[in-house]
């Protein structure tokens, strides 16, 4: 009987885990649509090239070192090859002592699990650095990142490891649910450093200070992507609970879908109105960005506040959201897609209001998990970004983004029937 429990467990969970995996998956699909439509027509094949391509380097990377990295073990010999061993042991270890009820998965899936997030934090720098920055310097970090950055970074979080031996981000108290700050933190220390390296896109500030608005191509792309986003964070949060097999897991499980889509619906309405009082007007690019920073600042700790609490802290990072925004932009680091200010600002807003809700956390922890994330990702990239800009450049020339992106790095159109590259 023992045996059929853990038996039936090990297939629930496993089979939660690759479907949560696959919507997370799902969410490069967001990224893509979200990011071509908040771009200028020349620049969509381009980016679209970007996020097929980063979703692949960051597979290969995290299968080839990432994954034993970020968890002590060789993925393809312990991982993956000793799965079924695993299982042999497991319910035999069942059978002589019983079924404890704790979780229990494919080790092929936690894997699986794993590697989509990490394609996540590397879709992030994508729409930063958009329409300006060099195809291949891009794809050329999406390898670091994905292979040893953000990998190292997850050892000391997720992994549990000591960061450099010196001290221990879950002894001071430090949680990060689903990775505000480990993936959407992360993804957006990345991208800072390439914008304040890459700089701004040609008209985007005047000489007089003045900010010039440079419009997306195609809106309701962007708002596809956005839905798709929404939909895959259910997978994002959802998934991180691990388990679903037996009732309590179950409740949280259903606990976390609830309060990711309040916090994204409150996120969105907040931005809106605010954008209303603030300009006069509904601005569209304001409402979804405002649900994807609730859905960013909930990602932290979904599982333990009330559907009230959880709407209150999505419309915090809906508010939160415009205003850094703004503030960006006045500081002339251009972001064309608003991700530094989404994942940034709004993931570490997401680890600071852990502690309202998780006695298990405490704002201490928060803080030196958060710095540690910004301190690691920030430094390192921006050494990596300066070695390609050194060897191989990292933006295009003027007549080369003038032309656009299409055109210079992948000799083609996504609209070639009704729009110029001009």
């Amino acid at each position: 009987m023992e045996n059929q429990i853990f038996e039936l467990q090990y297939a629930i969970d496993t089979f939660y885990f690759l479907i949560c995996g696959a919507l997370v998956m799902w969410m490069a699909a967001g990224f893509a649509m979200l990011e071509s439509g908040l771009v200028r027509a020349k620049n969509t094949t381009e980016i679209l090239t970007k996020n097929v391509a980063l979703y692949s380097i960051a597979c290969i990377m995290y299968m080839v070192c990432g994954y034993a990295i970020m968890y002590d073990g060789g993925f393809l010999l312990d991982g993956i090859m000793g799965g079924e061993d695993f299982v042999k042991e497991a319910l035999a270890s069942s059978a002589e002592n019983g079924f404890d009820g704790d979780s229990v998965y494919s080790a092929a899936s936690d894997f699986f699990f794993q590697v989509v997030f990490v394609a996540t934090a590397m879709s992030i720098v994508s729409g930063a650095v958009a329409e300006r920055m060099k195809l291949w310097a891009f794809l050329g970090f999406a390898v670091v990142l994905t292979g040893f950055i953000y990998p190292l970074e997850g050892s000391w979080t997720w992994g549990g490891n000591d960061v450099f031996g010196i001290f221990n981000l879950g002894d001071l108290g430090f949680s990060d649910f689903a990775g505000s700050g480990i993936v959407h933190l992360a993804g957006a220390s990345a991208a800072l450093a390439a914008v304040l390296l890459l700089g701004p896109r040609k008209g985007k500030y005047g000489k007089d200070g003045s900010i010039n608005a440079i419009p997306g191509s195609n809106l309701p792309l962007a708002a596809l992507g956005t839905f798709i986003l929404w939909m895959g964070w259910f997978g994002f949060n959802g998934g991180s609970v691990l388990k679903l097999g037996d009732i309590a897991n179950s409740h949280s499980v259903a606990m976390v879908f609830l309060n990711t889509n309040a916090a994204a619906a409150t996120g969105s309405i907040a931005a809106l109105l605010l954008a209303r009082l603030w300009f006069g007007k509904a601005d569209l690019t304001m409402l979804l960005n405002g649900a994807l920073a609730g859905l960013v600042v909930i990602t932290a700790e979904p599982s333990t506040p009330t559907p009230l609490m959880a709407s209150i802290f999505g419309a915090i990072g809906g508010i939160a959201v415009v205003a850094s925004i703004v503030t960006i932009d006045k500081l002339k680091i251009d972001d064309p897609v608003g991700a530094i200010s989404v994942h940034g600002v709004c993931g570490l807003i997401g680890l600071l209001l852990v502690p309202v809700t998780n006695d298990g956390s405490t704002f201490v922890g928060q803080i030196v998990g958060a710095l540690t994330i910004f301190a690691w990702v920030f430094g390192t990239s921006i050494v990596v970004w300066a070695i390609l800009k050194a060897v191989m450049g990292i933006r295009v020339s003027e007549e080369e983004e003038y032309e656009g992106m299409d055109l210079a790095d992948c000799g083609m159109e996504a609209y070639p029937e009704f729009t110029s590259a001009k």
